[in-house]
């Protein structure tokens, strides 16, 4: 039996660039902000819950409900078994912020001041557990937490869950609200975070990323169900692979050989060639390994300067297990305009990186064709996706 294909029909970002797909793709285009960390601008809670349950939800689960909303809303009834509907949300760290409150709360107060709510809330698992009982999808219902690359590894599981004939429809992407003071210093600590205040992927005055927080969920279903219900598709998720590096717990391998290892595979699995790459949607962190090594791994895969490569981080900063879903979006959103938006906060590429052709100063118009967004997390993990134009 061939292979089923896999479309997006929904796609909604929670960003500190925008709310839903458009307004976060119209952020991207604008000039960089200066806050950090990253926040999303607060919302108005009650356009989505009722306060009791707001209050009941970490920030991180709340991110995922409100662009799975919209995402599913974008997308329309669902008429598949429920069975075959699932959700996989992935995170970096889960519920860390209301973990961090209720410490100073059981220091502050005693132990029986703790919320009872307190368990559910900082989950992992939460964000998925919540979409899957809001709409009543009894299909997998599952969650990877595997650091920057979790929401890639999440919508390429969930991808395989279509492939494979297990489901006919998935929520999926990624959630992330982890900018609270211990996370921060932890990172600042480790001389992750940017000195200077700036994200500039790929400049040669790179420094660490900007902190930030997001969701980005997309809905995914067969092609051929999409198209018998008259379901507006917005593109193709072409392939996926994804591999570890087994050799650093947060540094890449040397080379970006892990990472030149996945995208080759990614692109394999999409039954395409590496000249077929028109855009590069890099993880470009800003920091001065993660970029060395991605440039490199471009370099050797696609050859100098090949396809376009941006990242998006320069804007909305790096918000961990959230990054690639909210970099899906923006993939989508690149197909559907005809616009790669530009690498934001670079002047020039660093002269000691290989000669890579990312875009810079202005958004770039392009003919919309086969793109790759990569994302890698500490403890090496590599994944990669690949994205084509809606099917004629």
């Amino acid at each position: 039996m061939s292979q089923r294909r896999v479309v997006i029909t929904g796609a909604s970002a929670v960003a500190t660039a925008g709310l839903g797909r458009e307004a976060f793709f119209d952020g991207l285009l604008a000039p960089a902000p200066d806050e950090r960390p990253r926040n999303v601008p607060e919302l108005d809670l009650s356009a989505y819950f009722e306060t009791k349950e707001a209050r009941r939800l970490d920030r991180h689960a709340q991110f995922a409900l409100i662009a799975a909303a919209e995402a599913l809303a974008e997308a329309g009834d669902l008429p598949y078994d429920p069975e075959r509907i699932g959700s996989l949300v992935g995170t970096g760290v889960g519920g860390m912020r209301t973990f961090e409150e209720q410490v100073l709360v059981q220091h502050e107060k005693g132990s029986r001041r703790v919320s009872p709510f307190l368990i559910p809330m900082m989950m992992a698992n939460a964000s998925s557990a919540h979409i899957s009982m809001k709409y009543g999808f009894e299909g997998p219902c599952e969650t990877t937490v595997t650091a920057c690359a979790a929401s890639n590894q999440s919508i390429g599981n969930a991808l395989n869950m279509i492939r494979w004939d297990r489901c006919d429809a998935m929520v999926t992407g990624g959630t992330e609200s982890s900018t609270t003071v211990v996370g921060l210093a932890g990172f600042q600590n480790m001389t992750a975070l940017s000195s200077s205040g700036q994200s500039r992927p790929f400049d040669a005055g790179r420094d660490g990323f900007i902190a930030a927080e997001a969701a980005g969920v997309l809905v995914i279903e067969e092609l051929e169900g999409a198209r018998a219900r008259g379901a507006t598709i917005l593109a193709e998720i072409l392939g996926y692979a994804t591999t570890a590096d087994a050799h650093h717990i947060t540094a890449p391998s040397p080379g970006g050989v892990g990472a030149i290892k996945c995208m080759t595979r990614a692109i394999a699995d999409a039954g395409l060639q590496p000249s077929d790459i028109a855009y590069v949607n890099a993880h470009g962190t800003s920091t001065p390994l993660n970029d060395a090594a991605e440039a490199q791994a471009c370099a050797h895969l696609f050859g100098t300067p090949g396809p376009y490569v941006t990242s998006i981080k320069g804007v909305t900063g790096h918000s961990l297990g959230a990054a690639g879903a909210i970099e899906a979006v923006s993939v989508v959103e690149s197909m559907i305009r005809g616009i790669i938006p530009p690498t934001a906060n670079t002047t020039a590429v660093d002269p000691e990186l290989p000669p890579i052709n990312v875009v810079l100063g202005e958004g770039q118009e392009w003919t919309p064709g086969p793109t790759i967004s990569n994302s890698f997390g500490f403890g090496g993990h590599n994944a990669s996706l690949v994205f084509g134009p809606a099917p004629h």
